[in-house]
């Protein structure tokens, strides 16, 4: 069976097409650091990746391009005294992914856009790169296709990527509460 085209440009992303892109990425990668951290990008780097995502070119669907600071999440030094233990400088991690971090980003960039995913694109030496695809929900085109029904048919609150986050949070509440409160509660038992 033959291969498709979307299946010969994902292997440009594994270890087997690497020399060919590696050539072309760095080219990429000179412009890009050169570039804002939020541009908004006529075609997908990853056309592949974009179109699984729900990417189509048409009017109302827009690509956006972040630009991340790699390494650790380090804290400016505090001015008064204290030993450097305590500093709470060094050793701090974020407690979201990268990708959500560009997500979250894109869209406090674009508020009147709509996140419908994100992936990987690239990293260099000082950043890491992501693409988001963002649809206007108040587009015509984008109205009218039944693919986008989902977000933009809806009468509910928007901003899918702020609402995710408070997901997260309200299911790590729960698990904690299943977890840590009877254990707190026999403690107190065995105290008494």
């Amino acid at each position: 069976m033959a291969k498709s085209a979307y299946s010969y440009m994902a292997t440009w992303y594994r270890r087997a097409g690497r020399e060919v892109e590696e050539r072309v990425m760095r080219a990429r990668l000179i412009e890009w650091r050169k570039a804002p951290s939020i541009v908004r990008v006529e075609r997908p780097a990853r056309l592949d990746r974009a179109r699984r995502l729900g990417y189509k070119a048409k009017q109302g669907v827009v690509v956006v391009r972040v630009r991340l600071r790699r390494g650790p999440f380090n804290r400016r030094r505090p001015d008064s005294g204290r030993r450097p233990k305590r500093m709470g400088v060094y050793g701090i991690t974020a407690w979201k992914s990268w990708q959500q971090i560009a997500e979250e980003r894109a869209a406090r960039k674009f508020p009147n856009l709509e996140v419908l995913g994100s992936y990987w694109v690239a990293d260099d030496g000082m950043y890491r790169y992501f693409e988001v695809i963002m649809i206007d929900p108040n587009a015509p085109t984008v109205k009218k296709d039944p693919d986008y029904a989902g977000i933009v048919g809806k009468e509910v609150p928007r901003r899918r990527v702020a609402r995710r986050l408070r997901k997260r949070q309200k299911a790590l509440i729960e698990k904690l509460k299943k977890e840590l409160l009877p254990k707190l509660e026999q403690a107190d038992e065995g105290k008494q």
